[in-house]
């Protein structure tokens, strides 16, 4: 997932797509934990788009707060 996509979302659509990371990122945890997950690479990127998501949101609230 590109931040130029995420760029594009509303805040409400973000908010869903952090809270869908949130669940996802638990589920591979969980099947890393108990030795069923199959693709290990699956794990980083969750966790950068989550990053991603979550500093997207940050700008787009910062941005609504300051009235811009």
């Amino acid at each position: 997932m590109k931040a130029r996509e995420l760029r594009d979302l509303s805040a409400a659509e973000l908010r869903q797509k952090e809270l869908d990371l949130i669940t996802e990122l638990f589920n591979l945890k969980f099947q890393h934990a108990t030795g069923q997950l199959e693709n290990t690479e699956r794990l980083p990127q969750v966790r950068k788009d989550l990053a991603r998501v979550k500093t997207i949101l940050g700008e787009k609230i910062s941005a609504q707060d300051k009235g811009v």
